[in-house]
């Protein structure tokens, strides 16, 4: 679904200062931005920029194409089928690297990873008591990243883990397993089916520091047009500040309309979770606004991938992200005063 907009913030044009006087004057440049799944509310800042006029204001006329089980989105950017990529987290940029694949990570828009381990009430009731379980559910691609972090930095073991097939019903059934999960998703499915609330541990509050949702886009893009990159992370900087924090219901019938199965209920739920966890708001961006990355934080989490045996400490990380277009503070000034 191809959305459009004639409407452009005012708020949105000053914030950008990426001549937006002189957008309309001027033919719009078609660019295609692939999700990494299905629509859904933790793209609603990418909504939020194309309802609103955001990105047409500098120039920009988006179009998301969504992800899902029967897409592949990644492999559509270096080939030039789309222009800008939603990248899961930086494990996937760092192999970009490793495999001289030439794309970049331009903006971090998530700065927690929303990876969750989860549990009964009353079982493990802390983070370090999951490792006591035998029965830790866990997909194949789980156990290839994250969970091998988990042995190195806090004594899990293989041995204890069963595959995960996306299906709640053998987490449900045993009150001594623990589950993956996305924060947004798992736990309010459990909550529904099962009618209890979990035990949520966020990796990302317990070391696991890569940032996600991440913008990625070519080389040659980056290079040959800047500009265009810059209005597409700072049209999305603003995007999510007016998703989260504005009036955000044309986002909203807009995900629903790419993804008839999506409800209020569960939109208001993501949401809610995007706000008490700071996946979008936090940390640096408090500062420096959202989409914000670091040279340290960067470092940070290759070197304990490296301590977990995914990647040579020679390769050279630096190489899978540019921090040119972040940390300039662009829409700030929309976030309500605390």
């Amino acid at each position: 679904m191809k959305l459009s907009s004639t409407a452009a913030l005012a708020a949105a044009a000053s914030a950008l200062a990426l001549a937006a006087g002189s957008a309309a004057a001027q033919d719009l440049r078609e660019i295609r931005y692939g999700t990494n799944w299905v629509a859904q509310a933790e793209h609603g800042g990418y909504y939020q920029a194309v309802v609103d006029g955001t990105y047409a204001a500098c120039g920009l006329d988006v179009e998301i194409v969504p992800g899902g089980p029967q897409a592949n989105n990644r492999m559509l950017l270096p080939v030039g089928r789309i222009d800008f990529y939603m990248g899961g987290n930086m494990i996937q940029a760092f192999s970009a690297v490793q495999e001289e694949i030439p794309t970049l990570v331009v903006a971090a828009n998530f700065q927690k990873d929303p990876q969750i381990l989860m549990s009964h009430p009353g079982v493990y009731d802390t983070f370090e008591s999951l490792k006591d379980s035998d029965n830790i559910l866990v997909s194949r691609e789980g156990l290839a990243t994250y969970y091998q972090w988990l042995i190195t930095e806090h004594g899990f073991d293989e041995e204890s883990t069963k595959p995960y097939t996306f299906n709640p019903a053998p987490f449900i059934a045993d009150e001594t397993a623990v589950q993956q999960g996305y924060l947004t998703s798992e736990p309010y499915a459990i909550e529904k089916e099962a009618g209890f609330t979990p035990n949520v541990f966020l990796l990302a509050d317990h070391g696991f520091d890569t940032y996600s949702t991440t913008i990625e886009t070519r080389r040659e893009l980056v290079e040959n047009e800047p500009e265009v990159v810059e209005c597409f992370v700072n049209g999305s900087a603003i995007g999510w500040y007016n998703f989260l924090y504005g009036d955000n219901a044309a986002a909203l019938e807009a995900i629903k309309a790419d993804n008839p199965e999506m409800t209020d209920d569960k939109l208001a739920y993501s949401i809610e979770k995007l706000k008490e966890y700071g996946i979008v708001d936090s940390g640096d961006t408090l500062e420096m606004g959202i989409g914000a990355m670091t040279d340290a934080r960067m470092k940070s989490f290759f070197d304990k991938m490296v301590a977990a045996g995914l990647f040579s400490a020679d390769l050279d990380y630096t190489q899978a992200y540019t921090l040119d277009f972040v940390n300039q503070k662009v829409g700030m000034e929309l976030k309500p005063a605390q």
